[in-house]
């Protein structure tokens, strides 16, 4: 491998671009290797999807995931992984697709002050009390991020910084308590 600092070479064998890029010379020896897969990763989408476009943005997404999960991995062959990580990525894609559901809901639902709209006292305080009972049936981890986000009005950077979760856990929880709430609610009456 060239000994140069922070040169990459297109002719350095897999494993030293990986051993490059874990031992955090930059993304410049993922991208170089990722490149050499590009037709492969495409082919594999391209597959699954039946479409070019998604396909190529699959591939993009592939390569995102791939800055993290490289890391975190003990890869041997990285062909053949990257074929599994590929394989893998389109087919819980597709899973998503078939299982999604479209929910309408209400716009003053997704609003921090979701009683705004009500006029009767009374009203206010049978939700309010069928909004805590709701909340206390949430996982905790989905009733902490919506405590954090909505009653101490923090971020996502805020919470993951007190919680020790990823951004995408929490914005996952915050969405899946949401949904959760409002079928609560809705069960509830």
């Amino acid at each position: 491998m060239n000994t140069r600092p922070g040169h990459i070479l297109a002719e350095n064998s897999d494993e030293e671009l990986l051993t490059a890029y874990k031992n955090d010379k930059g993304q410049q020896a993922l991208a170089t290797l990722y490149h050499r897969y590009t037709a492969l990763v495409f082919g594999v989408c391209l597959k699954y999807f039946k479409e070019p476009e998604s396909a190529k943005d699959a591939v993009m997404d592939i390569y995102e995931e791939l800055v993290v999960k490289v890391k975190k991995h003990e890869i041997h062959h990285f062909k053949s992984w990257l074929y599994r990580v590929a394989t893998n990525h389109c087919l819980m894609q597709l899973r998503k697709k078939n299982t999604a559901r479209v929910v309408e809901m209400d716009e003053s639902f997704m609003q921090t002050d979701i009683f705004s709209h009500l006029e009767d006292a009374d009203a206010k305080e049978t939700q309010l009390n069928q909004l805590e009972k709701c909340l206390e049936e949430l996982p905790a981890l989905q009733r902490q991020s919506i405590f954090l986000f909505y009653t101490e009005k923090k971020c996502y950077n805020e919470i993951a910084e007190k919680t020790g979760l990823e951004w995408n856990k929490i914005r996952s929880n915050i969405q899946n308590g949401r949904r959760n709430l409002k079928i609560c609610m809705e069960k509830n009456g």
